[in-house]
């Protein structure tokens, strides 16, 4: 009897381990990435344009219903401003992320719960979207200097899958 007792119970926490390590790898959630928005041509850390003052607002607009509950930004002027409506809309604090270190971030991405937005600049948010691609999806290149009106949604599913398209504001649901 303690025999098959003992039996039972080895199976039953083998099938409790079994579960355990086929649960899921991440919280399931969205991450929105986009370049920061219009800056104005003067100094090395310039602030944003009329246009990119807009845009910033309209990406509050498109993000207000997304449940963004954390905003990363680097630690440049123009990528503040464009966070900054969108982070006091929502009630959240801007996290700075090291532009050189997307390791880092896409280890902070991955732990935290619930969906995220990232500011970043052209030459890097590609990287940063290519971490997250699921095997055999094309990897997105860098944008032109010309390039402000990109959003890239990557979601992240709870078996540790995950998917990244890169849409247009216009045509941003």
């Amino acid at each position: 009897m303690k025999r098959s007792l003992g039996i039972a119970f080895g199976w039953m926490l083998l099938v409790l381990v079994c579960f355990q390590a086929c649960g899921p790898k991440q919280s399931p959630k969205t991450i929105y990435v986009v370049r920061h928005a219009e800056k104005l041509l003067t100094g090395e850390d310039p602030m944003l344009s009329v246009a990119g003052s807009a845009r910033a607002e309209k990406l509050n607009q498109l993000m207000a219903d997304k449940g963004i509950q954390h905003a990363f930004s680097t630690n440049y002027l123009r990528c503040l401003a464009t966070l900054k409506p969108l982070a006091d809309a929502q009630g959240i604090d801007l996290e700075l992320y090291d532009v050189k270190d997307h390791d880092a971030l896409v280890e902070e991405l991955r732990k935290r719960e619930g969906n995220a937005i990232v500011v970043g600049h052209s030459n890097t948010i590609h990287h940063l979207v290519n971490y997250f691609l699921a095997e055999g999806q094309d990897s997105f290149q860098e944008l032109t200097d010309l390039e402000y009106d990109f959003i890239f949604e990557v979601e992240l599913k709870a078996d540790g899958k995950s998917a990244a398209v890169r849409k247009v504001y216009r045509d941003f649901d």
